[in-house]
């Protein structure tokens, strides 16, 4: 009966030696969960971390591409600064030379807008489109057509579709 008792004791440890590794092998239900929300809440995190990192690289580049082109500009329009030292720099100069170099610098000037891709607009006898055109002023001329152009005061610019400044003109009647 010993013997019979020690092999039932022997067996009965070894069930509760196998329930033992069975419960460390396979966690609970609940466990399984709880593991499957903590790989979850940490990609999420990453994924924000990445979309935080990404935005902030994002604004980088475009404050920097911002930069790159007002230095592009600058330096399209440095050489007509220049000029325009040059004149200055002359106290000998007589009127015909300055407008001469007024000029010249000028139509240097309108060849940086050119290559930059900016156009002028506004001119007499247009007809007003108020998408291009901002009326400061009315006159009344029946030499002209209604809604005629008759005064650019400031000429107006685009680059492409874009309005850069609407021209200032007055209106005919």
């Amino acid at each position: 009966m010993a013997k019979d008792k020690k092999k039932k004791n022997a067996e009965e440890e070894v069930l509760e030696q196998e329930v033992k590794e069975a419960e460390v092998a396979e966690p609970s239900e609940e466990e399984k969960l709880k593991q499957q929300l903590d790989e979850k809440n940490d990609q999420l995190l990453r994924m924000a971390a990445e979309y935080d990192n990404f935005r902030k690289r994002s604004q980088r580049e475009k404050e920097a591409l911002y930069a790159d082109c007002k230095a592009s500009v600058i330096n399209a329009l440095l050489p007509v600064a220049d000029n325009f030292d040059r004149i200055f720099a002359n106290p000998d100069g007589t009127f015909e030379d300055y407008k001469k170099g007024v000029e010249m610098t000028f139509k240097q000037f309108s060849d940086v807008f050119k290559s930059l891709g900016i156009e002028s607009f506004g001119e007499v006898g247009e007809e007003f489109d108020p998408n291009f055109h901002n009326a400061v002023m009315h006159t009344e001329d029946d030499s002209v057509g209604e809604n005629t152009i008759t005064t650019v005061i400031v000429k107006g610019y685009k680059l492409g579709d874009k309005i850069i400044r609407p021209a200032m003109v007055a209106v005919a009647n």
